[in-house]
């Protein structure tokens, strides 16, 4: 799969995005090791500190379903429909992700292909 056409279906999955009270809908596709995708999107909450992201939705779905090794994930947000701009992942996400992916993990946004070490240079870790 090409990185246009998993950032494609990180723009499908922000489709599904309950986003009502920010109004900004993200979409996160995942790629695993073997070749599943998982998708997810923001799902927020009138308190706001129990929305979850669309990427930890994407990869809490994959580890539930038992995969943990990932290759790379999407990201995709917007506010009006224009995915041209990068939408970046947060530190909660990021930090989810270096419990199962390495520095070099591979993060596609609108602008181009991030590694986690970039987005993360310092992690809590083991």
């Amino acid at each position: 799969m090409t990185e246009k056409e998993l950032f494609g279906l990180a723009v499908k999955a922000s489709e599904k995005a309950y986003c009502k009270y920010s109004g900004f809908s993200v979409g996160a596709a995942l790629l695993t090791s073997d070749g599943k995708v998982f998708t997810g999107c923001n799902i927020e909450n009138a308190s706001y500190s129990l929305t979850v992201c669309a990427e930890r939705t994407a990869i809490f779905k994959a580890v539930s379903e038992g995969y943990a090794d990932f290759a790379c994930i999407a990201i995709a947000g917007s506010a009006g429909g224009d995915f041209s701009a990068p939408c970046y992942p947060c530190g909660a996400c990021l930090q989810v992700m270096s419990e199962f992916c390495g520095g070099d993990f591979k993060i596609i946004l609108a602008d181009g292909v991030h590694t986690l070490d970039e987005l993360m240079p310092k992690r809590f870790s083991l």
